[in-house]
């Protein structure tokens, strides 16, 4: 599978993670054989070095180091916030208007990484969100004899395991199609009306400063085929980006 890439120099290349890769090998996930990281590395003939992560389902901007100094150096920007991540969901029902979630999060053990660990106390957690469409379709969902759903931008100012994707279910909007926090009855029937099957985040753009020219950078991820099918039912217009 070739990978979309969306910038690549002589020390960062970005690409748009598909949904349903992950990152790289990872011993929980033994069955697996396909990783954006080897993928990548095998399609550029080049090592690479990853900075950040995305979650399995989640597609979008993943960015590369090509080098450890540059790896070194983006994940300090990483670490000290001078990194902007911006999301796309689609969620449950009506989440109007823009605000912030500050909701903090205990640290999810692994039952087996972690068999021996004691438990942590919850960290501060923080998102802003800003509602951008929303649509009601005349099918029966769960209880509701209609489906509501709400395209959201999602901006996380801290970086917590599934933090977007809890914060969502703190709110009782979960994210579309999230096996782990979301409502299984509207997964089901969207997935039935529909006809697309993944989880509805996307990270839509990453804004950092090159390691080297020292200028502001801005990359954007286009949507997957299942994204537009949804946008097109809903009768949603692309984000202007696009």
């Amino acid at each position: 599978m070739m990978l979309d890439i969306l910038y690549h120099d002589e020390q960062l290349i970005v690409i748009n993670k598909p949904a349903g890769m992950l990152v790289h090998r990872s011993w929980l996930d033994k069955h697996e054989t396909v990783f954006a990281m080897q993928s990548l590395r095998d399609q550029i003939g080049q090592h690479v070095f990853p900075i950040h992560r995305l979650d399995r389902p989640t597609s979008g901007v993943l960015l590369f180091a090509l080098d450890s100094d540059t790896a070194r150096i983006m994940s300090q920007q990483f670490e000290h916030h001078q990194v902007e991540k911006q999301y796309l969901a689609v969620v449950r029902g009506y989440l109007n208007g823009e605000g912030r979630i500050d909701y903090p999060l205990k640290v999810q053990l692994d039952k087996i990484a972690d068999k021996f660990s004691q438990p942590k106390a919850a960290q501060p957690a923080v998102t802003d969100y800003a509602t951008l469409a929303q649509v009601e379709m005349p099918y029966p969902a769960g209880k509701f004899a209609t489906a509501r759903y709400s395209l959201v931008k999602l901006i996380p100012k801290t970086g917590r395991k599934h933090q977007l994707r809890r914060h969502l279910k703190h709110l009782f909007h979960p994210i579309m199609g999230d096996t782990n926090y979301g409502d299984l009855h509207q997964n089901r029937a969207l997935t039935a009306n529909i006809g697309v099957d993944r989880l509805f985040l996307h990270a839509r753009s990453l804004q950092f400063t090159h390691p080297y020219n020292l200028q502001k950078m801005t990359i954007n991820a286009p949507l997957d085929s299942q994204w537009q099918q949804l946008f097109a039912r809903f009768g949603w217009s692309f984000p202007d980006f696009y």
